[in-house]
């Protein structure tokens, strides 16, 4: 039986302890208590979370954890000595340590983060960059796993990382067993990015929604302006300018960043060649690609794919 902590603190978030439930069903899913989960603090008795609600734990002891998962805040805040003395000892006494959200800066705090890659919520990126120097940050990544360390993204991907955790100790199907019975799609792979493009668009109308599901379930055709309007029961005239109005971009630009989405999706899971994915996702060639590429990331697609290759590599190791 694995012992894990999860360490609470004031003003911890209720969101990080959605990843509670991934180790509960894992020992139901197992029909044996594999993880033997405790809520700790530094002197124990009721926390006050950040939305005011009371969670009970027991304090701190010298009883090392198999798994020890620090949790984050909606605000960052310096750490307490009790609690970076606690993840140093963890440091060598833990199978592994982890962080959702925010927690990546309590490992950082503590040193563990020097000379490792990790993640935080991508609002908080350049604050762990500018703190943590000896850090590889890479913030747009759902999770990461360098070694004993693993670090999530926001609050809800600290569900993909504990499904990761699980993974790694029961395998693909129980997993897979887990996620389908918290009524979850399977796990979100690491090299995710953190980013939506629908979500970034934030249209308004149900008329530009539906342009936009459109587009994004036809990206292998050409989706013209007349073609999307067509979609959306708008002239073209009135569906350039509403679309404009409601997201601040054209949509030739809208398109081409769900192109730009697709195809790195498919760069990371798949191993189709460059001109498969191209054309998959409707650019014209391969160098249409490449440019889009350069203007969203600053990379071409070769190096997203290798990148993603030497992480999946990095959580197999």
């Amino acid at each position: 039986m694995q012992r894990v902590g999860f360490v609470v603190y004031p003003g911890y978030s209720m969101m990080a302890l959605a990843a509670v439930p991934a180790f509960e069903v894992a020992n139901l899913a197992a029909d044996e208590t594999t993880y033997d989960i405790h809520f700790i603090s530094e002197h124990g008795g009721p926390v006050s979370t950040s939305a005011g609600m009371n969670v009970e734990t027991e304090a701190f002891g010298d009883t090392p954890y198999d798994t020890l998962v620090i949790g984050g805040g909606t605000v960052v805040r310096p750490s307490s000595p009790g609690l970076i003395a606690l993840v140093q000892r963890a440091a060598s006494q833990a199978r592994r340590v982890a962080a959702i959200c925010t927690g990546a800066f309590v490992l950082g705090e503590a040193g563990l983060l020097d000379g490792r890659r990790a993640t935080t919520h991508w609002m908080h990126a350049r604050e762990l960059r500018n703190r943590f120097p000896k850090c590889s940050a890479d913030v747009d990544r759902i999770f990461i796993n360098d070694g004993p360390i693993w670090t999530s993204a926001g609050m809800s991907a600290g569900i993909d990382l504990a499904l990761a955790l699980i993974e790694a100790d029961l395998g693909h199907e129980v997993t897979k067993e887990i996620a389908k019975k918290l009524v979850l799609y399977h796990r979100r792979a690491g090299g995710q990015s953190q980013f939506s493009t629908l979500l970034d668009l934030d249209a308004k109308s149900d008329r530009i929604q539906a342009a936009l599901t459109y587009a994004k379930q036809n990206l292998d055709r050409p989706l013209s302006v007349e073609e999307l309007a067509e979609a959306a029961h708008l002239s073209p005239r009135q569906f350039s300018r509403v679309f404009h109005a409601e997201t601040g971009q054209s949509p030739a630009k809208a398109v081409e960043n769900l192109r730009v989405e697709a195809a790195r999706v498919l760069m990371e899971r798949s191993r189709h060649p460059i001109d498969a994915v191209a054309d998959q996702t409707g650019f014209a060639d391969r160098n249409r690609m490449r440019r889009a590429f350069l203007r969203a990331f600053g990379q071409p697609p070769q190096v997203i794919r290798r990148n993603a290759r030497g992480a999946l590599d990095a959580t197999n190791a």
